[in-house]
């Protein structure tokens, strides 16, 4: 028997398997404390197919551009755009401190914390200079960009491999007409996976709720609240204007990207979607290159919704600690935050572990402070993700559009259709 069409469609599947791990999760916490390895296990095949369909997509993309001069301003305005976004974004989280307070009158006393549960984040935010960051950067063997599957190291083979087959087209024609064949390959394995989404976010939501429960947010539910009014404001005015700006309505882009949104919502991580989102945006007109330059390294240098959390929390910190901070402490702390929002990875977590790797080097704020939150990060890591894959989206096409190599026209249609056409 089949199933009836609204249910055939991934995001229907994934909302309502949300909707069962949320009850089952409520109703039953134990038992949906124990399905966290159903969305582990969802999120590690999905990352297993990263590095290399990053690999392909930029190889393919970066001889399809040809120009090397094409290349590098490409890559230049994808910075200069992830910075400017990410400044706003610090602002934005700045602004909702000042103005919401969610940590006043608080009058917690750090000495009372326990520092003991920031273990797991304090041992991965050791802090790094520039020379450090870039050379951690550069993998120890070609197999080695692949291993760990963090995407900066794969981007960087990917552009020495593509210029070095734009240097000698004749031979690269056979290596290239295999990677192509590999890419769709590997798009169509991740078709596949793709259908256990529904499975991966059942575990994801029963986790989330039979772990921490409701009960969690408790005093500090004001903060959450800050935190998602500040990334809606962001999504809603400064993505939405831009997008306006650049002929096309947000809300589409929204609407177009539903599956993805949802499986972010439901695992808390951008990681899963990546793969699909590259295939996503090339059907809607945006060049292969510009694709495969912009959204693999927005994946490291333009996490919006990190920077805003960074912002927000530290000053939620030092509102809950009563630590007064001048304006140049707090001009310190942004241009501090400019770098440790750069390379957070887009999983569940990844915030905390900016925000200590912040604290550590800005002495005016106690890094036990970071314990306040560890309970109820969780459910705050949705709205990371989500802010962050959307800005993300956004930046694609800004770019695709600045050089030239977006189809307006297949946008707007694409854009228009009722039922978009999700990529093989």
């Amino acid at each position: 028997m089949r199933l009836a069409r609204p249910l055939r469609l991934l995001y229907v599947q994934v909302l309502l398997a949300m909707v069962l791990g949320m009850s089952l999760g409520h109703f039953w916490p134990s038992a949906g404390a124990l399905l966290k390895p159903l969305s582990d296990a969802f999120v590690g095949l999905v990352r297993m197919m990263i590095a290399p369909i990053v690999f392909c997509t930029i190889v393919l993309g970066i001889t399809s551009l040809a120009s090397g001069k094409a290349i590098g301003r490409t890559i230049v305005q994808a910075l200069a755009l992830f910075y400017f976004l990410t400044a706003v974004a610090l602002a934005f989280g700045l602004v909702t401190a000042f103005v919401l307070r969610p940590g006043a009158g608080m009058h917690v006393d750090v000495h009372q914390l326990d520092v003991g549960i920031l273990a797991p984040y304090t041992k991965h935010a050791q802090t790094r200079g520039l020379v450090e960051f870039a050379l951690s950067v550069i993998p120890e063997t070609m197999l080695g960009a692949f291993e760990k599957g963090d995407v900066l190291p794969v981007l960087l083979l990917s552009l020495v491999f593509g210029f070095a087959l734009n240097g000698c087209p004749k031979a690269a024609r056979p290596v290239l007409a295999l990677i192509d064949g590999v890419a769709q390959a590997l798009f169509r394995v991740l078709a596949l996976i793709m259908r256990l989404a529904p499975l991966g976010a059942f575990g994801a939501m029963a986790f989330t709720v039979g772990r921490f429960g409701i009960r969690s947010v408790g005093s500090l539910g004001m903060l959450m609240v800050s935190f998602y009014v500040a990334c809606v404001l962001f999504v809603a005015l400064v993505l939405a204007l831009l997008a306006r700006l650049h002929g096309f309505a947000l809300w589409r882009l929204l609407r177009y990207m539903r599956e993805e949104l949802l499986i972010v919502l439901a695992t808390s991580s951008t990681e899963p979607v990546l793969p699909r989102l590259i295939g996503k945006l090339e059907a809607l007109g945006c060049d292969k290159g510009v694709v495969g330059l912009v959204l693999p390294a927005g994946y490291s240098f333009n996490l919006d919704g990190t920077a805003i959390y960074l912002t927000l929390a530290s000053l939620f910190i030092a509102q809950a600690c009563d630590v007064p901070l001048s304006a140049q402490q707090i001009a310190t702390m942004l241009a501090v935050m400019l770098l440790t929002s750069k390379g957070a990875a887009g999983v569940s977590g990844s915030g905390l572990v900016a925000l200590v790797a912040t604290l550590t080097v800005i002495p005016d704020l106690p890094v036990a402070g970071v314990a306040l939150l560890v309970g109820i990060d969780r459910f705050m890591s949705e709205a990371r993700a989500l802010t962050s894959v959307i800005s993300n989206a956004c930046a694609v096409i800004f770019v695709s559009m600045w050089e030239g190599a977006c189809d307006r026209a297949r946008l707007a249609r694409m854009l228009g259709a009722a039922e978009p056409a999700a990529p093989d």
